[in-house]
């Protein structure tokens, strides 16, 4: 019987429809763009209760008393039924969501949007959530695996996916579809659906057929097709025992097929030829509701009996009285007419059946051919000739069997591939390869998108009926103004920079075109075009500092200057992925091959386009988190290489660390939700922010209203960030790392602020000794070593004395020896590459350098001169006598200020500054390990008193101009050249006295120029040192340095008690006044050797000196003695 078309009736206003039936079949439900959602009890309800949802409602679903709607607030609704009682809010999507259905037991629903995500929601507990991200356009419509382990959907973007809901990964993809950019455009909306119960066939329509694949083998096993459709079909459905599938065309054509036969049972035409646009099956008769994309309510019944049972029973007795009329026939030679009629009624039934066992002996004929396996025998049983006895019985009983098993498992039959079966191969499965995108831009397919969004401006292409354009924003008006282009060539990809906007379209009919609008050119074309090779698009482009480049699909990347001049050419070793430019920078991003479960396979390549090209990166591997693909790609505002993935972990190139990558922040951590993303727009390093756009239930933001820029704080994934030690670390190796562009500007000519580098020096210190007290604390006193080994020469001095202070003598005394050293390290870095560090410095050690021991070095300087002979006795004389009157002055500290400081005015006019240097080479890098910590707890006063003693001086006399040496460096050489200078001088003062015994009246002023020295308190090392001299020489007869015999005695000096170096200390101290006393003793001598006219030039020079050191009365032994020796 055919089925029975009702006439249709109104019930919603013109556009989409959908339907579906409440569980029991009581009620037919439907929504539509009015925004109401209607219970009919049946179509000739002419009250039907409505239920306001909405501006617009694209889709709806029930299942277990829950009315789930997909409305035009973005939102998945759901309400009780039939009372209609809002019930929450299951999820949000950024634009419309398209399609809801409801899985097997009614748990769950998927819903597809227009943002390209598929979610996957618990209705009893929403927060229960899976994305599922894969399609490149807006999804058309869903399907559960009655199983609940695939989601079946379709998108615009022409594929169809079957997805694994456990692994939210993708297990099949199918180009099946006409590409579009948006569901109101879409040809088909696709309505597909899995088989009931069993769930072994998928039906997607495609054009004009219905194609059914083979579940896991995904295997297409046939198509469904009939001679009437004349147009593509738009939406399937099975019934619910699963033998019938009926589809609807986008013509009004509703045609049902038996699946097990091939064979279209049901054709109806719409009444008035409108696309059906929904179309459920009754659960539980032969009944279909459908609806039209003009909002009526059609009714189809007696389409078949949905449960198949009966079908079947029914073809078998017709089958079995066929036989047994047949059978009689042959006893009574069809004399009765009547018979005879009913005979070929009869007959005619069971042609007709004949004619489904052929057409099921062709689908197991198509098996066999497809599997390799023999066909079941019971698709054989019709041919047994056998009479119609006990075994005849038994075979239809069991073939009655059959069936109902076959009904109970909710399939036509068994086809004969087995679930047994598997494919040949069982490993990773390749990954699709990432398209080509721009970073900044927003998808394709979207009518209004953004092309590109960074640090110079935006760039927003708008294509629809009313308008294509472009519009161009600088974030700075002052590059340049607003501007509007029209987009008649379809440009797709774009770029923009400080001197050009940069544009390409896709090769259709004509070829891929570069166009560049140089807006900052000076002269009056402002346009360059060029066109790309036939059969060569253009992929991805960029702008750098002078220079423009795009890849295209031939792996060749094509350099252009930025007025037009083609340059080099090369190609790239794998499909480009993305491309980014900074100044003379290019980043490429392409793929090094194919990836496996999931995750992508990309290299690198970092070029610089200087005067001098280079290649830094070398097509390296990119790190990306598992399973995630490449997002955006380019330079922080400073020039370094950043990209994010679509995990949200944003990664930085380490200069410091071998130009490795390392993650610095993690978007998703202060996302609220599971859906929701940060679009990256640009990253700066000072100060360290993320610009990006917070997208609520999105991977990408609207173009209207325009998107508002958040700012994120970068974080480095370090262990233990909620403790104190962490936070720090944390913060240390981050302002570490995002300071290394300094550098890299220094290294290549660029202009940078010298106070940030300062800044950042003094931020990372800070930490340094922080993190220092702290383990000093937990007594982690090793730790606090290698915090120190960090350390700069200035901060190991406070880091001395906190430990000091804190009572961490070992810990002192093992920072001490960093300390010495880290200053011997430096010091013989110094004396290897002398020439080489004075040219880089200024011009050698300046006055700076030398500031504490500028007293002695210039009495050795005196001394030279007289050793050599000079002839300058006018001039030498005077000064050479000074020192002898200091034993009359009423303190004899407060007059070696003046004596050491006239003779150091007097040699330096005439003495080469850098002979004093050249004399201190040998001890360059003796340190007094002992009083080591005394030096740079007093460096920072120390240096202070220095420079203004030196001040002092230079303004008196000065004819020599020295240079600014940096500080850090001059403190340690200064300390450790009292060594040799004292001990050079003494030796030299006993040769002389051997060789000229007789003349001690003209060395009497050399000896009192080294006894104003010898004034200055003695430590008990130096002390030990003079007297273990010889043994440290005679067992180390290769010492030739004074360094290695200082740092030979401050080992063996450590080794001593504590009692015997108390010894000495205390030896050093009684022996400064006898040394005293002695000096004062032999100056009287030389005193009455003088002649009366020498005593009476000495005393008005006396006089005289005073007046003129009046500013710098205080005594110079006591602050060298505390800029080197004593404690404070």
């Amino acid at each position: 019987m055919p089925a029975t078309q009702k006439p249709m009736r109104y019930g919603h206003t013109e556009g989409h429809t959908d339907v579906c039936f409440d569980d029991s079949g009581s009620c037919i439900v439907t929504c539509g763009s009015d925004g109401d959602v209607r219970i009919w009890e049946d179509l000739d309800d002419d009250d039907p209760k409505s239920i306001n949802v909405g501006e617009k409602a694209y889709s709806c679903a029930l299942k277990n008393g829950k009315l789930v709607t997909a409305v035009s607030n973005n939102t998945i609704q759901v309400y009780t039924f039939p009372e209609g009682i809002p019930d929450g809010i299951l999820t949000r999507f950024t634009t419309n969501a398209n399609h809801v259905v409801f899985n097997g037991d009614g748990a769950k629903i998927g819903a597809g949007s227009s943002d390209f995500l598929i979610k996957v929601v618990d209705v009893m507990d929403c927060s229960q959530q899976k994305t599922l991200q894969g399609h490149d356009a807006p999804v058309l419509s869903l399907s559960f695996d009655p199983k609940d382990v695939f989601l079946a959907s379709a998108s615009c973007d022409g594929s169809v996916k079957v997805w694994q809901i456990s692994d939210q990964v993708c297990a099949i993809s199918w180009p099946l579809l006409q590409k579009c950019n948006d569901v109101i455009n879409a040809k088909s909306i696709c309505r597909l659906a899995w088989q009931p119960k069993s769930g072994k066939l998928l039906a997607v329509p495609v054009e004009k057929s219905v194609k059914l694949y083979r579940r896991e083998t995904w295997n297409n096993q046939f198509d469904l097709s009939d001679n009437f459709i004349s147009q593509a079909l738009n939406i399937v459905t099975w019934s619910p025992c699963g033998q019938y599938l009926a589809a609807g065309s986008i013509n009004g054509l509703i045609i049902v097929w038996n699946v097990e036969t091939k064979d279209c049972i049901e054709r109806v035409r719409h009444e008035k030829g409108y696309a059906i646009c929904g179309l459920a099956w009754h659960p539980t008769c032969g009944r279909i509701a459908y609806t039209d994309a003009e909002g009526n309510l059609g009714l189809l019944e007696n389409v078949c009996d949905s449960s198949g049972k009966t079908s079947s029973s029914k073809v078998v007795s017709n089958m079995v009285s066929s036989r047994v009329e047949k059978d009689y026939s042959e006893l009574f030679d069809g004399d009765d007419t009547s018979n005879a009629g009913d005979f070929l009624n009869e007959n005619a039934v069971e042609t007709s059946f004949s004619k489904g066992i052929l057409n099921h002996e062709e689908v197991a004929d198509d098996a066999m051919l497809a599997s390799g396996l023999p066909r079941q025998q019971s698709f054989l049983l019709y041919k047994d000739e056998s009479p119609i006895g006990v075994p005849g019985l038994k075979t239809v009983a069991s073939f009655l069997e059959d069936v109902e098993e076959d009904d109970q498992a909710g399939t036509v039959h068994e086809l004969p591939l087995r679930t047994s079966q598997r494919p040949f191969y069982d490993g990773p499965m390749p990954t699709p390869r990432q398209k080509p995108f721009q970073s900044g831009s927003t998808p394709l397919h979207l009518t209004h998108r953004f092309m590109v969004w960074n640090s110079t401006g935006i760039i927003r292409c708008y294509s629809d009926e009313q308008d294509n354009a472009i519009d161009v924003e600088f974030h700075d008006t002052s590059i340049h103004h607003a501007i509007h282009l029209p987009n008649t060539l379809n440009y797709s990809v774009a770029d923009l920079s400080h001197e050009a906007i940069l544009l390409a379209c896709e090769s259709t009919d004509d070829l891929a075109r570069l166009h560049c609008l140089h807006f900052s050119s000076w002269d009056s074309s402002k346009e360059w075009m060029v066109d790309m090779p036939e059969n060569e698009d253009i992929e991805a482009l960029c702008l750098g500092q002078g220079w423009a480049a795009a890849a295209t699909g031939a792996l060749l990347l094509r350099l252009f200057t930025i007025g037009g001049v083609q340059k080099e050419i090369f190609s790239l070793p794998g499909p480009v992925v993305s491309m980014a430019g900074h100044g003379e920078q290019l980043l490429i991003v392409y793929h090094r091959g194919t990836g496996f479960d999931g995750d992508q396979c990309l290299g690198v390549q970092l070029l610089e386009l200087g005067k001098k090209k280079k290649q830094i990166l070398h097509g390296d591997p990119l790190p990306l988190t598992r399973k995630s693909y490449l997002v955006w790609v380019g330079f922080s505002a400073e020039g370094t290489p950043c990209y994010v993935d679509s995990e949200g972990i944003v990664r930085m190139l380490n200069r410091g660390l071998g130009n490795t990558w390392t993650p610095i922040c993690n978007t998703r951590e202060h996302c609220k939700g599971q859906s929701d993303h940060y679009w990256v727009v640009g990253i700066h390093e000072n100060p360290q922010q993320l610009r990006c756009i917070p997208c609520k239930g999105a991977q990408f933001p609207p173009t209207l209203p325009r998107p508002a820029v958040a700012i994120l704080p970068f974080k480095l994934p370090y262990c233990q960030t909620a403790t104190e030690k962490g936070q720090m670390e944390e913060q240390f190796w981050r302002s570490v790392m995002f300071h290394n562009y300094l550098d890299y500007l220094a290294k290549n000519g660029y202009e940078y602020e010298k106070s940030t580098k300062s800044q950042a020096i003094k931020e990372q210190q800070s930490l340094l000794m922080k993190m220092l007290a702290l383990s000093c604390k937990l007594q982690r006193e090793f730790r606090c070593v290698e915090l120190a080994d960090l350390m700069t020469q200035n901060v190991v001095n406070f880091a001395i004395k906190y430990a000091s202070r804190s009572r961490r003598l070992i810990l002192a005394q093992r920072l001490g020896e960093l300390a010495v050293k880290k200053a011997a390290e430096l010091a013989i870095t110094q004396v290897e590459g002398e020439e080489d560090f004075r040219n880089k410095l200024g011009a050698g050690y300046s006055d700076s350098a030398t500031e504490g021991s500028q007293p002695w070095c210039q009495t050795q300087v005196e001394k030279d001169a007289e050793d050599s002979g000079e002839t300058d006795d006018v001039e030498e004389k005077p000064e050479t006598q000074k020192p002898g009157q200091n034993p009359f002055s009423k303190s004899a500290n407060s007059s070696d200020v003046p004596a050491i400081k006239s003779v150091t005015s007097s040699n330096q006019g005439r003495v080469n500054p850098f002979k004093v240097t050249a004399n201190s080479k040998e001890s360059a890098v003796s340190v007094n390990l002992v009083r080591s910590t005394n030096i740079l707890d007093n460096m920072d006063k120390s240096y202070k008193k220095s420079a203004a003693l030196s001040r002092a001086t230079n303004s008196e006399k000065s004819p020599v101009i020295k240079p600014l040496v940096p500080k850090p460096k001059s403190k340690q050489p200064s300390a450790v050249s009292y060594f040799q200078k004292k001990t050079s001088q003494s030796d030299k003062t006993e040769e002389m006295k051997e060789e000229n015994p007789k003349n001690s009246s003209s060395e009497a002023p050399s000896l009192c120029s080294q006894n104003t020295e010898n004034q200055r308190p003695k430590t008990g090392f130096q002390m030990w040192l003079e007297e273990n001299r010889s043994d440290i020489l005679s067992d180390n007869p290769d010492f030739s340095d004074e360094a290695d015999i200082i740092k030979e005695g401050m080992i063996r000096f450590r080794v001593l008690s504590a009692e015997e170096r108390e010894a000495w200390t205390t030896k050093a101290k009684g022996g400064t006044s006898v040394n005293g006393t002695e000096a004062k003793k032999r100056k009287h001598v030389v005193e009455e050797s003088h002649e009366a006219e020498n005593q009476k030039e000495k005393a008005k020079e006396n006089l005289n000196l005073p007046k003129k050191q009046k500013p710098l009365d205080l005594s110079t032994n006591q602050k060298l003695s505390a800029f080197a020796f004593k404690l404070e």
